[in-house]
């Protein structure tokens, strides 16, 4: 693909996601004024609306898979590992904001998720092993809320950027689950 193509599908594909995050129902031709991209450049690459939002939600699976990939949930100090997790889907929901879950219909889109979401539990119950996050907490609940303290992040803290989102996220979270050392042994 030629760089300005590439450029334009990007383009496409961020305005995309946080169109459709504002309105589920935005039109492909919107979505191409709002990008500056002649709506016949778009509909040559998808035939349909439904079409452009499988590739909005391939898109924020592939950063989502990155950003996991990037913090080494399984090998970093827990503490790297969560703070660099915690940045990149920041910066991940600032760019792409649609939210996966709309896909359940999908079965390779939501076979993605489960398996990041997988990931990050794993992750998490790591962070317990060592010592960081309180034990006997119910099995989802700290993914739960870090999920949440993210999403909530991206329009609660938009003023932030994503360093510094990221900060207050892992404080409030490591304040609300995390064990007395945890707060002690911060090596980001």
């Amino acid at each position: 693909m030629r760089a300005d193509a590439a450029r334009n599908l990007e383009l496409v594909l961020t305005t995309g996601a946080r169109m459709l995050a504002e309105d589920p129902a935005t039109s492909i031709a919107a979505i191409a004024a709002e990008a500056g991209v002649d709506r016949r450049t778009v509909y040559r690459r998808f035939t349909s609306r439904e079409e452009l939002l499988t590739a909005v939600y391939q898109a924020r699976l592939d950063a989502i898979e990155a950003a996991i990939e990037a913090a080494r949930l399984r090998e970093a100090p827990v503490p790297v590992a969560l703070y660099q997790y915690v940045q990149g889907i920041v910066r991940v929901n600032r760019t792409w904001p649609t939210e996966v879950s709309r896909m359940r219909s999908d079965p390779e889109i939501w076979a993605r998720r489960q398996r990041a979401v997988e990931e990050v539990d794993r992750f998490l119950k790591r962070a317990t092993y060592e010592g960081f996050l309180r034990a006997g907490l119910p099995a989802r609940w700290p993914g739960s809320v870090l999920g949440a303290l993210v999403r909530l992040s991206t329009k609660d803290l938009s003023v932030l950027n994503d360093v510094q989102a990221a900060d207050v996220i892992v404080d409030t979270f490591l304040r609300a689950l995390g064990t007395a050392s945890s707060l002690d042994r911060r090596e980001w």
